[in-house]
């Protein structure tokens, strides 16, 4: 990340408002909005600057600190613009109190993205000049092509044995679309298939109709044809060991969103509830595990795991005594060995099936989930979670009740 100088701030400060400079006089109001359309507009950086946008908050229009008071809670507030998972791809930024003009200011750094387009709340936001504004169908089309010579993760790789065919166009438009476009852009027409297909990753570009791994894991009718260890393994053990009986086995296929479902549901069905008649005077409800702990545990591992280079699925083995849940690919760019599960320490593998996450509804806000999962676990008075990583697997072991 970028890091200015207190000069570099300063002639920012001090110049008028551009395509890569927005000043606030405080956090309230309509601002935290449009400062999170000015973050869109900043990451799509439509003139192509390649440099960093900023927003300072505590300035006023003509670049005097407004004498805004820049605690901890507002720099929070201004972290969580990039986890709250309304800006989707998620966004580089950094936040930090700078002193400028001998008053506190909050600067936000923006990065230009890697993977435009990037949208708010379902719509594309650029920068042209001084104003914000909506992309239009050409502007956005720039956006697509300029995503193809960047250096782009592998989830938006395309695979060049799938074909336009293998996408489905049913659940692109009346599952997917819906939820990840605001309704007045779904009223406009303009656009053909494969440019809102392109728009959200799913194929190379309108010219190049070649689907990519999110597409065909999104949308695909098959993806496991092009992705062999795109599936779960499902096992219920009659036992602690993995050479004991077997009660029930299944690989969960499909796309992520059929995986994902049935695999909850999977879970579910062996997790039952029981009623508890020692710990109270009146009668409670008890389950072997929280299910909401098992499902973050389950998102993470198909949202983090390496797709490239291997055909290993995700794993769920259940013992009598513990479940294993087992993801292939080790800990990814920030997260290590060593600070694996950390508050705050989180990086993505595979972004772009992050953004399809929170389209579908799975993920709310990102980088809570391993947070969810050990406070469920404590309440339902389980032993804490345990984590083992090496170089090409994340292990999560949920433990049973003493």
């Amino acid at each position: 990340m970028q890091r200015l100088t207190d000069d570099q701030l300063l002639d920012l400060l001090n110049d008028l408002e551009s395509d890569r400079v927005e000043r606030k006089e405080s956090f309230k109001g309509d601002v935290p909005k449009k400062a999170r359309q000015a973050v869109c507009a900043f990451s799509n950086d439509l003139p192509g600057h390649n440099q960093p946008g900023m927003l300072f908050i505590g300035a006023k229009d003509n670049g005097e600190p407004s004498a805004l008071q820049i605690t901890d809670q507002l720099l929070m507030s201004l972290a969580d613009m990039k986890t709250d998972g309304n800006i989707l791809p998620l966004p580089v930024l950094s936040v930090e109190k700078r002193v400028l003009k001998n008053q506190e200011i909050a600067v936000v750094t923006v990065m230009p993205s890697d993977m435009p387009p990037v949208k708010f709340e379902g719509r594309i936001w650029i920068r042209t000049g001084p104003r914000r504004a909506l992309a239009n169908e050409q502007e956005e089309r720039i956006l697509n092509e300029r995503r193809r010579y960047k250096n782009i993760p592998f989830d938006i790789y395309p695979v060049p044995t799938a074909r336009l065919t293998d996408l489905s166009r049913s659940i692109f438009e009346n599952e997917y679309m819906p939820n990840a476009f605001a309704d007045d852009v779904l009223e406009a027409n303009g656009r053909s298939y494969e440019e809102r297909l392109a728009s959200c990753r799913m194929i190379l570009s309108p010219d190049d109709p070649t689907p990519t791994v999110v597409g065909l894991l999104a949308i695909g009718k098959s993806p496991q044809d092009f992705l062999p260890g795109a599936y779960v393994q499902f096992l219920r053990i009659d036992g602690t060991e993995l050479a004991d009986p077997i009660l029930d086995e299944e690989e969960i296929g499909g796309g992520i969103v059929e995986i994902l479902r049935r695999t909850e549901e999977k879970l579910k069905a062996h997790n039952r509830t029981s009623v508890d008649i020692t710990q109270s005077v009146t009668h409670q409800l008890a389950t072997p595990y929280p299910q909401v702990a098992l499902q973050q545990i389950l998102y993470n591992a198909v949202l983090h795991r390496a797709y490239e280079s291997t055909n290993a699925p995700v794993r769920v083995y259940w013992f009598n005594d513990r479940i294993e849940i087992s993801s292939p690919g080790g800990p990814y760019g920030n997260v290590t060995d060593e600070n694996f599960g950390r508050p705050g320490i989180t990086d993505y593998r595979n972004p772009n099936i992050a953004d399809v996450l929170k389209v579908y509804g799975f993920i709310q806000a990102f980088g809570r989930g391993i947070a969810t999962a050990r406070r469920a676990m404590d309440n339902n008075g389980n032993p804490p979670i345990e984590f083992e990583t090496n170089q090409s697997t994340v292990v999560c072991v949920f433990k049973s009740k003493s």
